[in-house]
């Protein structure tokens, strides 16, 4: 589903295979289930907010409704209880909050009537 949304996506199973993933760079956002075998989700976003703070992390489950355990989670979904547009819509508010807001570029005409100026 992201895939045809335009974002590039490096799938794991593992957590420890995610967390090497995320040390080579590159990775702008985390979406970790909670029960993955070794490192599950909860302590691979632990560990990846321990580096990276501000890097936004989503926490899914399909067995719990409700997580009220101590999370780094930015956002905990349950899997069934949401559709994918919602899904599709934190990842891009995460992202937007993670990048900030996009400057405003000068068209060119504005900029081409300010050469020369001085």
């Amino acid at each position: 589903m992201l895939e045809t949304r335009g974002y590039r996506v490096a799938s794991f199973s593992r957590g420890e295979d995610g967390l090497a993933r995320f040390l080579e760079g590159g990775i702008d956002l985390v979406i970790a289930d909670m029960a993955m075998p070794g490192l599950d989700g909860p302590q691979l976003i632990a560990r990846i907010k321990e580096m990276s703070p501000y890097t936004p992390a989503i926490l899914i489950s399909s067995k719990v409704r409700i997580y009220d355990h101590e999370s780094k989670a930015d956002v905990f979904l349950a899997k069934g209880m949401y559709a994918p547009v919602d899904l599709l819509e934190r990842i891009r508010l995460l992202l937007i909050r993670k990048r900030g807001p996009k400057r405003m570029q000068p068209r060119i005409s504005q900029v081409s009537s300010q050469i020369g100026a001085a």
